[in-house]
């Protein structure tokens, strides 16, 4: 194990109205911080009549960003600081940089990870039928589009909140495989409003549902990886920024089968749940954590490896 702090108070102080329910705390602010954020958007979509108006597509990608970083991301520094004190978001900002892990894990998260997606969507019907070869703009745009992504699609103004915050102490409470599941849910709520963006997926009953099961599955995956490299943010960010950018610059332009258009999460749900159940199945339930149940908000005082 390594040994971080999460969790633990500064000696001699007794905890605020934060400290004490730090997960519900940091969930409300999460939520809160995106959806008052995205409101404009949702409203000026939805017909309601109280923003009749179209937002331009530039707006609403600024808008969906902005939401990333003044949720999870505020949310983590804040609860961060009212549950461990001054050295609280000095830590969660050391774990930006921890790239000191071993080879294999970047191999997984930038390689290895991805390809389950391609996996996913060949064995969907029609859409090996419809692969295009890969261009030569594709390949060479990928990594700006890999960048991009990184900085405004979530994985910068995300991880420190989901995987920097929750997590390790979700894992305490609840366990591994119940702590990720939960986590995995709690995200997918969060995304909700995007539903309502014109810039995402089609908006039904089977994609909200899809979208669930995929990010619960997607979130079991990503907490075998946190516990196996040491709670690094970093690398869960590549991971974040790998299956998004791979979906969007890949997996669509190389399979445009008629079935992806109307469920473009089909790949993302059939690979991820593969991959899920191979890496539940291993680890026996475990998703490599060495940590302990606690039996209160708190938080570990660990990061298991």
């Amino acid at each position: 194990m390594v040994t971080s702090g999460i969790g633990a108070r500064p000696e001699n102080t007794r905890p605020g109205v934060l400290a004490r329910r730090p997960l519900t705390w940091f969930f409300l602010i999460a939520f809160a911080g995106a959806w008052i954020v995205e409101a404009p958007v949702v409203l000026s979509r939805t017909g309601t009549g109280l923003l009749p108006y179209t937002l331009p597509p530039l707006v609403v990608v600024l808008l969906i960003a902005a939401a990333t970083f003044t949720g999870p991301t505020v949310a983590a520094f804040v609860m961060a600081r009212a549950t461990e004190g001054r050295d609280g978001p000095k830590r969660l900002l050391r774990r930006y940089v921890m790239w000191r892990v071993k080879v294999r894990w970047y191999l997984f998260v930038l390689l290895v990870f991805p390809a389950t997606e391609v996996l996913g969507a060949i064995v969907l019907p029609g859409v090996a039928a419809s692969a295009q070869p890969l261009t030569i703009g594709l390949a060479a745009g990928y990594p700006l589009a890999f960048v991009t992504t990184f900085v405004l699609g979530g994985p910068l103004g995300e991880e420190p909140g989901w995987r920097g915050f929750a997590l390790p102490r979700l894992q305490a409470v609840c366990g591994p495989l119940g702590g990720g599941s939960l986590l995995g849910v709690m995200w997918a709520l969060w995304h909700l409003p995007l539903f309502w963006s014109g810039v995402w997926t089609p908006l039904s009953v089977p994609n909200v549902v899809m979208f669930i099961l995929m990010i619960t599955l997607l979130t079991i995956l990503m907490t075998w990886v946190y516990n196996n490299v040491g709670g690094s943010l970093l690398i869960t960010m590549l991971m974040h920024a790998s299956f998004n950018t791979f979906a969007d610059k890949v997996v669509g332009p190389l399979f445009p089968a008629p079935v992806l258009d109307e469920y473009a999460l089909l790949p993302e749900l059939v690979g991820f749940g593969v991959a899920a159940v191979v890496v539940v199945v291993a680890t026996r339930g475990r998703l490599s954590y060495t940590g302990g149940r606690g039996s209160s908000e708190a938080g570990p005082a660990v990061v298991p490896t």
